[in-house]
């Protein structure tokens, strides 16, 4: 186990995905300063009750599987905030997560290294060629392209890991897809997503 700072948000990140965030309260500068100084990452973890911005009294509740992450890139913003790119490493399990005396949440972490950016490619295969040519499609928006995603079309992970992200569902199916580990099982629950998509496009059309 290792112990870990903790980023809760309202969005999901998958290992190689990234993310901009604005960094305006002091428990989080800091703790991107020191992550810098030390050159290591922090965890971003799903809010399942609570809000992003520290309350008194507001309970915050968290998902139990997260994602370990670096800064890639930082800057100043024109408003005077701090912008930084994250990009995702490896999944974890928390077994345990408290608050410190300045908010910053905490936790001892497992991290799952066959569900990591460092993991074995897994060959995508004839019968996922779709889901190629699907992720292609989506790669192109330009939203997307800003974020200057290195992406391996040949590496089953990966392919798994960018629809997971970039498909249009919420937040509670996307963290069900990043609970899953195996490419195989996430790419069999993204296609049951992807037809229910489907029924409801025709049945509005």
């Amino acid at each position: 186990m290792e112990t870990i700072p903790l980023f809760p948000l309202n969005s999901i990140l998958f290992p190689k995905g990234r993310i901009s965030l604005q960094i305006f309260e002091s428990r989080y500068v800091d703790m991107i300063r020191q992550c810098l100084k030390d050159q290591t990452g922090f965890g971003v973890v799903l809010i399942e009750t609570g809000s992003e911005v520290a309350r008194l009294g507001q309970k915050l509740d968290i998902h139990r599987i997260g994602t370990y992450s670096n800064v890639v890139d930082w800057n100043q913003l024109p408003n005077g905030l701090l912008g930084i790119t994250v990009e995702g490493h490896t999944t974890f399990k928390i077994i345990e997560s408290w608050r410190e005396g300045n908010d910053l949440c905490k936790a001892e972490v497992v991290f799952r290294e066959f569900d990591s950016v460092d993991s074995d490619p897994v060959d995508v295969g004839d019968q996922f060629r779709e889901y190629v040519d699907l992720l292609q499609g989506l790669s192109k928006h330009p939203a997307i392209e800003e974020l200057k995603l290195d992406i391996s079309f040949e590496n089953l992970r990966e392919i798994a890991w960018r629809l997971s992200e970039l498909l249009p569902i919420s937040n509670r199916d996307k963290q069900a897809l990043l609970e899953l580990s195996d490419p195989f099982d996430r790419l069999e629950q993204i296609e049951l997503y992807i037809s229910a998509i489907n029924q409801q496009d025709n049945r509005s059309t």
